[in-house]
């Protein structure tokens, strides 16, 4: 049985929303990774405009890195997102 935590008070929150918010994200280079991954930043920010993101790939080009910033308005929004790009197959690692 999976149980979430009880969400942070908004004054005990290092975040205020909202926010532009940057997250991270690395995955095996795929030439649909920043489209795929777009995509789904779109479902928790539709405002996000996907000029922005800044990609930057390996020195051995075996993997791209890729930025979101997103309008962050609440703590639940940016956890499901994280959730959503971590469980992305195309995902290495979301900071």
């Amino acid at each position: 049985m999976v149980t979430t935590p009880p969400p942070i008070p908004p004054e005990e929150s290092l975040i205020q929303y909202p926010c532009d918010f940057p997250i991270k994200v690395m995955g095996k280079t795929h030439p649909e990774l920043a489209q795929q991954l777009t995509a789904v930043v779109q479902i928790f920010d539709p405002g996000f405009n996907p000029a922005s993101v800044e990609m930057r790939a390996s020195k051995q080009g075996n993997y791209i890195g890729l930025t979101f910033t997103v309008r962050a308005t609440s703590r639940e929004q940016l956890d499901d997102l994280y959730r959503a790009l971590h469980g992305h197959p195309l995902v290495s690692v979301v900071l």
